[in-house]
């Protein structure tokens, strides 16, 4: 089966949908944090799904909690579409990525 972290694919696939998502929209609003921000939690969570030496856990988790934030912090809310893509994407990531965190903090692996 093999050493990976299927948190890190969580947060991977989040990052892709994030990151994929606001090309498919006709409003520029939102675009371009949603893609820098899913970009970096698509290759901490590559790290994290290949088990390899980088960011940890707790790093995808901030990002997801970026994008989380994100409509609030760049003013995209009136943006259905954008908004939804990073309520969604980034809440699940980061509520992934705590769950992981705590358990590799606590040493058991799920």
């Amino acid at each position: 089966m093999g050493n990976y972290s299927w948190q890190g694919g969580v947060a991977f696939v989040a990052g892709l949908a994030a990151l994929l998502a606001p090309p498919l929209w006709a409003d520029d609003v939102g675009k371009q944090p949603l893609m820098v921000l899913g970009a970096l939690l698509a290759l901490a969570g590559l790290y994290g799904l290949l088990a390899a030496a980088g960011p940890s856990t707790w790093t995808a988790t901030a990002f997801a909690v970026l994008i989380f934030v994100s409509p609030w912090a760049f003013g995209f809310t009136g943006n259905g579409a954008a908004a939804w893509t990073a309520w969604i994407a980034g809440g699940l990531a980061a509520i992934v990525g705590l769950w992981g965190a705590t358990q590799a903090r606590s040493g058991s692996r799920v």
